[in-house]
């Protein structure tokens, strides 16, 4: 039985006697006509007696029946007056009776809304069932509004995963005209997803398949995933996901033909069937570019396309290409011009020429842009999103990605942008809306690692800061080795461009089991970052830092006990002020093909802007990462190094590196320069590091949703070089190389990340310190 039809069951009681209404007013036209002339008799009366209304005065009831005293009326004309009052949902019953020149309006009001209560919810709590339904307390009771909450409710226990939810409204008659609703509820069991398959799938396995959907199957953990759980309006979702990642993939007409959702005999899970064509594989053909504009030059826009020939076909590459023309044509001031893409099949070549066409356009300006539903983010916020502002000629491509960057900012849940015809044939109208969702979040989490033991981290995040975009952070975290507290404020676009300025105080501090020493440090870093090409950004920063190396025991020959005299000799406080900037090209977001990404960072310092250090600082990190084996095995190379140039004195432990997630296999401070002659011999840390690590991930055949991949990995470098070791004995500070081996067991649990690292150290030497288990996973909560 559905949830309309026990809700008509419950409320049946309070339907109107239409039937009974009906055979009155017959009787009471035959008792003052002829059958044969009943139709054509009219009436007039001369007063009409209203009796049963409490809050309807009779004005209302009149003008809703459309009756007006010494008019003449038809028998038609009266059961249409009849019709509007049961129609108008104010009367529970309605009665005409016509007797001589009076006209008796016998009416039975609906009850007033006493209480709304919910009976058998546990899952969802009453708060929030009141939010859904539309009967009010103190408000006129409706049967069908009632109707209607009740397979809101459905709905909402539908949408987690609860699609056996039956709700059925009571109504209890209470003195005084008054009702009392009761929605009992009958929640149900999670309608989990018991097992996804696929269809006509051949270049990728179901495994592949299911990681791409949203929606996951249920296992031995579902108690912990929340995504195993059937819900209907996930389906168009999944669809596109599966849509889109063929396609990128060089599959341009896959076409997802259907989803079949079968439920289990015992009605607690589901069944669902991806039935996909792929269709033929694709790569890049011949790459062209005409012009049909008079004057264009064409051959400075030919390069901008930027497609090897023989790369497997991606429409986010034809995209970024058209995106890059256009743009070109805009700065030359040829703002009508677009690039119409043409492609050609070659089927048995199993190629697609593409031809970019520079075309006049329309004339087509914008005449405005509406922005509607932000009720805390400010206009600009949303319309710095948009290259294109009013008076602009309109780009419709422009405008898609505009979209785009406005649900990227993640302060919306749902974010709109259409266009209408303007006021003239040649302008549009660009309609923004826009829904708000939450933007600030008070996390805590923990964490735990073999080096750094467990720890716990408080954060206040606010990413839309009095709705003008900005962004507040304040952190505080600890382990039994380090305590850090951070607050940043960012402004996303200085001066109405894409340049972000950060303003950053600190306070950390150190206590290292493998260092005989203590660090703390606290300062203030303004930055300011922007663009420099399509997946590069420079970053331009200022520090000024107080740095203290502390807890150095004095070094005593005769007991042999302390820290080595190099420590001894660097204890204290000093000022550190410097300027920088960091150079990241990553193409991870906007690349062409889904398969690589490449990641260069080149991060220099330079310190001696006063203060009491003179150094300049350089570090590079350079990661390509690919996905073979149809997307399931990612193989990771990585090359990082750095080093330390003092202009003025020696450096001291606080600016040298050390081996602290250098190379994997080692513990923190467990490799790099080092006096072996120290009673603890301490780590020392190195003007210069380099390191390789190459590591490859898999699957381990387990069911997709447990999450569970494994890795392999080998590390190699070394950290080494000090200034100046005299009269300290036994300085080891040689460049020599360490390398590792291992596996690790990756679990994206309900905890968090987690990571396990079994590890050999190959090559390393005497007074290295290893670490053969390694274990880290954060959570927040």
């Amino acid at each position: 039985m559905t949830n309309r039809q026990t809700g008509r069951q419950g409320l049946g009681q309070f339907s109107g006697i239409l039937v009974p209404a009906a055979l009155s007013l017959a009787v009471a036209l035959t008792s003052v006509a002829l059958p044969e002339t009943v139709w054509a008799q009219s009436y007039s009366f001369s007063s009409v007696s209203i009796t049963g209304n409490q809050r309807v005065d009779n004005a209302t009831v009149l003008g809703t029946a459309g009756i007006k005293a010494g008019e003449s009326m038809s028998a038609g004309e009266l059961n249409a007056a009849y019709q509007k009052l049961q129609s108008s949902g104010l009367f529970e019953t309605v009665e005409l009776v016509p007797q001589g020149s009076t006209l008796k309006i016998n009416v039975q009001e609906y009850p007033t809304i006493n209480v709304i209560a919910f009976e058998g919810n546990k899952r969802l709590k009453d708060e929030a069932l009141a939010k859904i339904v539309k009967s009010e307390s103190r408000r006129v009771y409706n049967p069908a509004t009632v109707e209607a909450d009740a397979q809101l409710i459905a709905d909402a226990y539908a949408e987690g995963g609860r699609v056996n939810a039956r709700v059925t409204p009571k109504v209890i008659r209470r003195s005084n005209n008054r009702v009392d609703i009761a929605f009992e509820i009958k929640e149900g069991a999670v309608t989990e997803i018991q097992r996804i398959t696929f269809t006509g799938n051949k270049a990728f396995s179901d495994r592949r398949l299911r990681q791409v959907l949203q929606t996951k199957q249920a296992g031995i953990l579902h108690q912990f995933i929340q995504r195993d759980t059937f819900v209907a309006d996930r389906v168009n979702l999944d669809r596109q996901l599966l849509t889109d990642f063929y396609r990128s993939r060089g599959y341009p007409d896959v076409q997802v033909n259907g989803v079949s959702s079968e439920m289990t005999r015992d009605r607690d899970g589901f069944f669902m069937t991806y039935n996909i064509s792929e269709g033929q594989m694709f790569k890049f053909g011949k790459i062209t570019t005409v012009s049909e504009v008079n004057g264009l030059d064409v051959s400075e826009y030919a390069p901008l396309s930027k497609i090897r020939t023989g790369a497997i076909y991606s429409p986010n590459a034809i995209d970024l290409a058209v995106t890059r023309m256009e743009e070109k044509a805009r700065q030359e001031g040829l703002n009508f011009v677009r690039v119409d893409p043409r492609i050609t099949r070659n089927p048995r070549t199993g190629t697609l020429d593409i031809q970019f066409a520079l075309v006049k356009g329309p004339k087509i300006f914008v005449e405005r842009i509406d922005i509607e539903g932000n009720t805390a983010t400010l206009d600009r916020v949303i319309r710095r999103e948009f290259h294109t502002v009013e008076g602009d000629p309109y780009n419709p491509r422009e405008i898609k990605r505009s979209a785009e960057r406005i649900r990227a900012l993640g302060y919306f849940s749902n974010a709109d942008v259409n266009t209408k015809p303007g006021t003239n044939p040649d302008q549009v109208i660009v309609d923004v809306n826009v829904t708000e969702q939450p933007t600030g979040s008070l996390t805590f989490g923990a964490s735990y690692g073999a080096s750094a033991g467990f720890g716990i981290t408080a954060a206040l995040n606010e990413r839309n800061f009095l709705g003008r975009g900005q962004h507040l952070a304040v952190s505080i975290g600890t382990t039994s080795d380090n305590q850090s507290s951070v607050i940043s404020f960012t402004e996303p676009y200085l001066f109405g461009r894409d340049l972000a300025a950060t303003g950053k105080v600190f306070y950390t501090t150190t206590s290292d089991d493998n260092s005989d020493y203590d660090t703390e440090r606290a300062g203030i870093e303004p930055s300011i970052e922007f663009p420099v090409s399509e997946n590069a950004r420079l970053k331009l920063r200022y520090n000024l830092t107080s740095e203290r190396l502390s807890g150095v025991d004095d070094y005593d020959a005769d007991e042999d006990t302390g820290s080595s005299p190099i420590l001894s000799r660097e204890e204290g406080t000093r000022w550190k002020s410097a300027v920088g900037y960091t150079y990241t090209y990553d193409t991870s977001e906007n690349n062409i093909d889904p398969r690589y990404s490449y990641l260069f960072r080149f991060d220099q310092e330079f310190a001696g802007l006063g203060g009491d250090v003179q150094a300049v600082t350089t570090t590079a990190l350079g990661r390509a990462q690919r996905k073979v084996w149809n997307d399931e095995v990612t193989l990771r190379a990585e090359l990082e190094g750095g080093g330390i140039i003092a202009a003025s004195g020696d450096t001291t432990i606080l600016d040298r590196f050390t081996g602290n997630n250098k190379i994997r296999g080692f513990e923190s401070n467990g490799i790099g320069p080092r006096d072996t002659a120290a009673p603890n011999e301490d780590a020392l840390g190195g003007k210069y590091f380099a390191v390789a690590r190459l590591e490859a991930q898999f699957p381990l055949g387990l069911p997709e949703e447990y999450k569970l991949g494994g890795a392999v990995f080998l590390d190699a470098g070394s950290v080494w070089g000090l200034d100046d070791t005299d009269g300290v004995e036994n300085v080891d500070d040689g460049f020599h190389l360490r390398s590792a081996i291992g596996v690790s067991v990756l679990w994206d649990s309900f905890i968090g990340p987690l990571r396990l690292n079994f590890s050999k150290a190959i090559v390393k030497e005497d007074y290295d310190e290893e670490q053969n288990f390694d274990l880290t996973v954060s959570t927040k909560f």
